[in-house]
């Protein structure tokens, strides 16, 4: 099982794409940290926000998710940096993310702080210097920044570093319906460039993202998603408030429900309720077909053989094309 803790919805970016920090919860109504006491064992962990760094018991949350999650990844914007080196130091083996939404100009003016980019990038380095292993890039596509992927791309291949990648959607989460693609074409190009450099690379890993990226594609024309959706099943989304979320891509408009509330309940009497059951059956009909790394990841996984299959179509597809 996997899941994305969701620990505030402040955060100091501006965001375009994202309209979360217009609606930030106050710190006395966030989940205590000893709330993640009642969570399963998880294969994996995404700490998320809102800017999770902007709680002052980020520590310990992370301290007690990593002793519950084979491994865990920060999501971050990356203008705290020294807070984060300090949550680095004393969490060996923590990966982090810091969202850059391109180069510079594209960045700081889709995130709406000046100088946002230099600081994120200031941030990975200060990483790296620790000695952490698990760290990376990650964009979320729009029409403003569709041709900067690539340079950031090759900027986080150069450095050495992990790079992950997402499209604008639209969902509770974000407080946004309206985002959009507008030149649908642009983005999936880059897409595509970016999925033919990731196969002609040695990684296995970036192979498979390859695939992840390939449905983003799907994503983006419109076609049905390629792989069956496990949320609240395979993975679940916690929010600040404790809700047990099937994922955090839903939309009131189309349809929204909680598994329960953590404050109430114990995780494993959430998890085996009649709603949790009716949840997934909501699941199994949504009419969505969001590609998004926190419910794509563990289908890919789950159904491990379909992409398999398509890594070893394509690159069979790229040898006799050059041979």
């Amino acid at each position: 099982m996997e899941a994305s803790i969701i620990t505030t919805y402040r955060c100091q970016n501006r965001c375009r794409m994202c309209s979360t920090w217009k609606y930030p919860t106050r710190p006395e109504e966030e989940f205590k940290p000893e709330l993640l006491q009642k969570l399963l064992s998880l294969a994996f962990c995404n700490i998320t926000g809102g800017e999770p760094f902007l709680r002052d018991d980020i520590g310990e949350v992370v301290r007690i998710l990593k002793d519950k999650s084979k491994r865990v990844v920060i999501s971050t914007n990356g203008l705290l940096t020294d807070r984060i080196l300090a949550v680095a130091t004393a969490n060996p083996g923590v990966g982090f993310r810091v969202s850059l939404e391109g180069m510079a100009a594209a960045n700081d003016e889709l995130r709406g702080t000046p100088g946002g980019f230099d600081r994120g990038l200031k941030t990975l380095q200060e990483l790296r210097r620790l000695g952490i292993k698990d760290i990376g890039f990650g964009i979320t596509v729009s029409d403003r920044n569709a041709k900067d992927m690539l340079e950031l791309y090759r900027l986080a291949k150069d450095m050495g570093l992990e790079f992950a990648t997402a499209a604008v959607h639209n969902s509770f989460y974000f407080h946004k319906y309206d985002n959009v693609l507008l030149d649908k074409g642009a983005a999936a190009a880059s897409f595509q460039t970016l999925c033919d450099e990731l196969l002609a690379t040695r990684r296995v890993k970036n192979w498979f993202r390859a695939y992840f990226n390939h449905g983003l594609i799907n994503y983006i024309q419109g076609r049905p998603r390629l792989l069956p959706c496990g949320a609240g099943k395979d993975i679940f989304f916690l929010d600040p408030w404790g809700e047990v979320l099937p994922c955090n891509g839903l939309e009131e408009s189309v349809w929204f429900a909680s598994l329960g509330n953590l404050n109430k309940h114990s995780f494993k009497e959430i998890w085996n309720s009649d709603e949790a059951k009716g949840v997934r059956g909501l699941v199994a009909s949504c009419p969505k077909n969001c590609w998004m790394i926190g419910t794509a990841g563990p289908a890919m996984k789950k159904h491990i053989l379909r992409p398999a299959l398509w890594v070893a179509s394509e690159k069979l597809r790229r040898r006799r094309k050059t041979g």
